[in-house]
């Protein structure tokens, strides 16, 4: 028995891991999801520090999408933490930001399916949620995934990391080859430059919602290697 403790990603909650919650529960895991609050990725650290403080035992931190960049700097030191866990994620370096990262190749849907309010937040247009984020998945569970999402203050993916966790932990990478927010090929090349062992699926930036307990079984798999 692994706890597993899983870190959203921006335009998301915690729910967006029930189904595979369920799953782990199920192949007799402790799983727990962390509420980011998205108003700076120091405060995003501290929500996922305070969950690890919660629970006792060896840790397998999981990240999507820009849950990865929070993963990277909240595990540094952390000693509960054993491996990290990628998941279509932004995996940045030391002084790299999730912007940085993806300005190195066109091709993300985002640009035309982002929305700002006048007080400075984006949110995905609630229509092109399921398109954008995991056009795979049943259209009702996207439905349900836009309906729920946070708001994200602007210039919250414009924050340099710290040192990366990952050159000190053993690292999972999945990449989502049918990815239209993060193109896989810059999946493929922070897995390579982060040593991480690498799995590719056909599917879209959001596996939790199409391939839930294909995904609880790809973690299942890791955590017994713990």
């Amino acid at each position: 028995m692994t706890n597993i403790i899983l870190v959203h990603g921006l335009w998301a909650d915690g729910s967006c891991w029930s189904e595979t919650i369920t799953e782990l529960q199920t192949l007799g895991h402790r799983p727990v999801a962390v509420q980011l609050p998205l108003d700076s990725l120091e405060h995003d650290v501290d929500a996922v520090r305070r969950t690890l403080s919660t629970v006792d035992g060896p840790v397998l931190l999981v990240g999507w999408s820009y849950g990865g960049a929070v993963i990277t700097n909240a595990a540094q030191g952390q000693d509960k933490v054993q491996a990290l866990s990628y998941i279509a994620a932004f995996m940045p370096d030391e002084g790299e930001s999730v912007s940085d990262i993806v300005r190195r190749r066109a091709g993300s849907v985002l640009p035309e399916t982002l929305r700002v309010t006048e007080d400075g937040h984006s949110y995905i247009d609630r229509l092109a949620y399921g398109t954008a984020i995991a056009a795979d998945a049943p259209a009702e569970r996207t439905a349900l995934a836009s309906a729920v999402q946070k708001f994200a203050r602007l210039g919250i993916d414009g924050s340099p990391s710290g040192t990366p966790a990952w050159r000190d932990l053993p690292s999972h990478y999945l990449v989502a080859s049918e990815d239209r927010v993060l193109p896989a090929a810059t999946q493929r090349e922070l897995a390579v430059r982060a040593g991480a062992e690498t799995t590719e699926w056909a599917t879209g930036h959001g596996p939790m919602y199409a391939r839930p307990k294909e995904l609880a079984a790809y973690l299942d798999g890791i955590a017994k290697g713990l």
